[in-house]
């Protein structure tokens, strides 16, 4: 009989505690890391992993003092998740200071820790006799030629894709060396999109896996229908949060076992187990949603770039307004940077006119569509064209308001105003949800004259729907797309194909509508009220506004019969900004450059590193206090020279359903000392918080790693 001997097991253990390395337990020498098992923990029995790196026989049979507790099941049924699997979660987990086990079962399907192994070997039995009655794949440029669907490639494209295929090259033996990162900087409508069909192509040609990364959900049908078209008979799975927890068991187990030609998902979808990845594709790598907000604050641009280095495999970052980050890096050399200047067909940029709002007519109520935005409005649909109205804030209007008393619509728990929406009559907090009735009167002074300040999407379609007609006098026709228009199943998909149709003159949205959709009859483009941006604190708020007004910009004009004609209008107060002197130009590399120099003199990223540690209590006192300590316990944890510890400040959004929030923000130009110095710093924190009196105690602590916004 074998001899158990001690393994390191992942477990998800309370993140409030301090254990974040994998668990010991007794188990048979013969299971290789990566098994999935069951283990007692506490009163609990829940899944683990078998780590890799202390499977160490023990020379003596355990003493019983230890109380060392054994395995409980073993899931036989699945192959063991690959070493550079288990390489890239302990990255994360370690980058983003959390804990292996919390990591590694987070990102495994929900569905697939409640199997035993009779029910996985029934679900993998399943997947295979499905799979057999589809077509046997062809080799993708086969299928590609044969269908027609691949169109002629531009010059541009063609040199890009001439570089990419020799760094996918098969001569390469998979591993870090052969695992460039690419940087595709192409203009909106430059064909990016074809670049990474081909290379995924190329990918399948040479037997390996493709992982697509989009950053919402609602481009990745989109995104999932230009892939089927090319690669018919191919295994196409997606993986995204919208799917039913069967839905997410299949596409990994297809993934997982080697049955998914190309995954497509989301940023969870950058930890798929795939035993053959040879290529990562990131569309819209600049996008915020890359970043986790909750649990792991991990970002998965940065995980894939990781992954590739692990896997052996390119990765292909793609953009029109590449992160400053990973221009930064295309500047140094770590990135191969290739571009994509010119929209496909020779159409042009649409060019973007500015409407200073210091000249308009002042609104009553808030800034409204501007007369030079109307007419151009009324002459597109005249012309039998569409157009977009951009305006990044839901509801009818952000607050109601008492012009006798100065009563605003604030939420009671939380630190903002509640949204008014029209159209269920209501006042929505959209931090905490609280939802009241409109009341009839001030609830301070009685007044029945309480009205709406500032516009949201809801008001501005019902504007434009009054103001807005054909030549022969029938009505505009308006559709909004926001987040609460598209609650409905089904809803998103509609509304686009209406808009798609032809069946839609105006289109009101918010930054759902501004990323990746391929509008062909839109020719006018007009922002509302973009400004807010232009002078916040974070220091990241210009970078996201030239890219959202970049995207915004990039969906007029696609068509190139119809580009020369095409614009964007922006209203704004501040007309002379130097962010809207690029964007005139479509010059993304000028705004970088002027970025990144003001951000080498502050000191800000890409040129040091950031982490943010945020504590919630019930009182901002106790929060507040909570950081105080925690700030004294760095000071004993760091060199002072090469790590700032800032004093702890309200987050932007204080109180959220009655929890007040502080952060503290601590900064280094090393990336390495900021890592140590977390690392060190940590377990001093859990400690202290068991420490704190009942009166200063927090709700919770987190710390955000590379965050978004300070």
């Amino acid at each position: 009989m074998t001899e158990p001997i001690h393994l390191r097991v992942a477990v998800d253990t309370p993140q409030h505690t301090s254990l974040r390395e994998p668990l010991t337990y007794l188990g048979d020498p013969a299971l290789a890391p990566g098994t999935l098992v069951r283990v007692p923990l506490g009163r609990r029995e829940v899944t683990g992993i078998v780590w890799a790196d202390l499977a160490v026989a023990s020379p003596e049979p355990v003493p019983p003092a230890l109380d060392v507790k054994s395995l409980l099941h073993v899931l036989t049924s699945l192959a063991p998740l690959r070493d550079t699997w288990c390489q890239l979660v302990e990255f994360a987990a370690g980058y983003y200071q959390r804990g292996i086990g919390e990591v590694a079962l987070s990102v495994l399907p929900p569905e697939l820790r409640k199997l035993d192994d009779t029910q996985v070997r029934q679900r993998i039995a399943r997947l295979h006799k499905a799979w057999a009655r589809l077509p046997p794949s062809e080799p993708a440029e086969a299928q590609a030629a044969a269908s027609g669907v691949a169109p002629e490639l531009d010059a541009a494209q063609t040199r890009a894709l001439a570089e990419l295929r020799v760094m996918q090259s098969p001569t390469n033996e998979p591993g870090p060396a052969s695992a460039p990162t690419v940087l595709l900087h192409g203009i909106t409508g430059s064909g990016k999109t074809e670049i990474y069909l081909r290379a995924a192509a190329q990918a399948l040609a040479d037997g390996r896996q493709v992982l697509v990364l989009v950053p919402e959900i609602n481009l990745t049908p989109q995104l999932e229908a230009r892939f089927a078209e090319r690669f018919a008979g191919r295994h196409i799975v997606a993986m995204h949060s919208g799917l039913t927890p069967a839905q997410r068991l299949r596409s990994w187990l297809a993934a997982h076992l080697g049955l998914a030609d190309l995954v497509l998902g989301t940023r969870l979808a950058v930890f798929a187990s795939m035993p053959r990845l040879g290529l990562i594709v990131v569309d819209e790598e600049h996008d915020p949603s890359y970043k986790q907000q909750e649990g792991a604050r991990y970002s998965a641009r940065d995980l894939a770039v990781y992954r590739g280095k692990l896997e052996g495999a390119t990765v292909l970052l793609g953009s029109a307004t590449p992160s400053l980050e990973s221009w930064q890096r295309a500047e140094e050399g770590r990135y191969r940077r290739l571009s994509l200047p010119a929209r496909i067909g020779g159409g042009a940029l649409p060019a973007v006119r500015l409407v200073d709002m210091n000249l308009q007519p002042r609104v009553k109520g808030g800034a409204a569509i501007s007369p030079p935005v109307l007419a151009a409005l009324q002459q597109r649909i005249a012309r039998g064209e569409q157009s977009l109205v951009f305006l990044n804030r839901r509801g009818y209007a952000p607050v109601l308001h008492c012009g006798d008393c100065g009563w605003k619509s604030g939420c009671p728990h939380c630190s903002a105003w509640r949204v008014f929406h029209k159209l269920d009559r209501t006042l929505r907090c959209h931090h905490c949800g609280f939802t009241e009735r409109v009341p009839r009167a001030c609830p301070d002074c009685g007044n029945l004259d309480i009205a709406p300040m500032g516009r949201g999407t809801e008001r501005l379609e019902e504007q434009l729907a009054e103001l807005l007609t054909h030549p022969d006098g029938r009505p505009a026709r308006i559709a909004r797309i926001d987040a609460d228009s598209t609650r409905g199943k089904g809803a998103l998909e509609a509304q686009l194909g209406a808009v798609h149709a032809g069946e839609v003159d105006v289109l009101v949205g918010t930054q759902m509508i501004t990323k990746g959709h391929d509008f062909r009859g839109i020719t006018l483009v007009a922002a509302v009220n973009p400004d807010t941006s232009l002078f916040s604190s974070d220091f990241r708020a210009p970078e996201r506004l030239f890219a959202l007004l970049m995207q915004a910009a990039g969906r007029a004009g696609r068509d190139a019969a119809q580009s020369a004609a095409s614009e964007m209008w922006v209203q704004t107060w501040h007309p002379q900004h130097a962010l809207y002197a690029a964007l005139r130009g479509h010059d993304f590399e000028a705004f970088a450059a002027a970025q990144l120099a003001e951000r080498r003199m502050a000191g800000l990223p890409p040129f040091s590193h950031l982490a943010l540690l945020r504590a919630e209590a019930r009182t901002a006192d106790a929060a507040r206090g909570f950081l105080q300590v925690a700030a004294q316990a760095a000071e004993r944890a760091c060199d002072s020279a090469a790590v700032t510890v800032y004093s702890p400040v309200p987050t932007p959004i204080a109180r959220v359903a009655n929890v007040e929030r502080m952060q503290l923000l601590v900064e280094s130009p090393s990336r390495g000392v900021l890592q140590r110095f977390l690392a060190d710093w940590l377990p001093a924190l859990h400690a202290l918080r068991r420490e704190l009196p009942a009166e200063q105690r927090i709700l919770r602590w987190a710390v955000d790693v590379d965050p978004l916004a300070i």
